[in-house]
């Protein structure tokens, strides 16, 4: 067979977040992509202990970047350093953790985005994420701008600031029931706005389409 796929742990794994993503997604509409930042930001303070555990004080803008592209590249992406500023890093990749099964839910971007995000948030107090190319959406790589202040931040991009720590040898996984409720609040309220405005543009549209009638 050609291009026959090895399959192993990872190749399993990847494919099946990225089914179930896909399913999600089309289960609960665009808020699944609010679901999988959650789950980003708690899995990125988590993963930021284990690496505070080698580190001694606040990270330096260079070791913020080598440990984002090692933790990507621990979990089978292809990422390297391609810009270190004070103000900001860039880093790019040749492959995703995920695979090519990630254009089956490329919401699951939002993953890196805050994980990125959440990290350089906590360790430098702000951060904007910037999603420049994706292999998700078809580019030949990825490109992931990550800035540290508002001034200069100009491109559009997910920010995060102001982001709740857990408590000292608290497990960033336990999901406190309220916490729960809050998010499942909040996506409900997004849910009903959408189609709220959907049945104004629905009744705008039928009312312009009466006028063209009456004339």
């Amino acid at each position: 067979m050609s291009n026959q796929v090895t399959l192993n742990s990872t190749v399993f794994l990847s494919k099946l977040i990225t089914q179930y993503a896909y399913i999600h997604e089309k289960t609960v509409g665009k808020t699944a992509g609010e679901y999988v930042r959650q789950i980003g930001l708690r899995t990125g303070e988590w993963i930021e202990g284990l690496y505070n555990d080698q580190h001694t004080g606040p990270w330096t803008v260079d070791e913020y970047a080598a440990i984002i592209v090692d933790l990507k590249n621990s979990i089978g992406g292809h990422f390297y350093i391609s810009e270190v500023h004070p103000d900001h890093v860039v880093v790019k990749s040749t492959a995703c953790p995920f695979g090519e099964a990630v254009q089956d839910a490329p919401h699951l971007c939002n993953m890196t985005s805050s994980v990125f995000g959440g990290m350089a948030s906590r360790q430098f107090g702000y951060a904007k994420v910037s999603l420049r190319k994706r292999i998700a959406l078809g580019d030949p790589g990825c490109e992931v701008a990550v800035y540290f202040q508002p001034e200069g931040a100009d491109e559009i991009g997910d920010v995060y600031e102001n982001l709740r720590r857990t408590p000292d040898n608290g497990d960033p996984f336990k999901w406190e029931e309220e916490t729960i409720s809050l998010l499942h609040e909040e996506l409900r309220q997004s849910d009903e706005l959408i189609m709220k405005l959907l049945n104004e543009l629905e009744d705008l549209r039928n009312q312009v389409k009466g006028d063209q009638g009456h004339r």
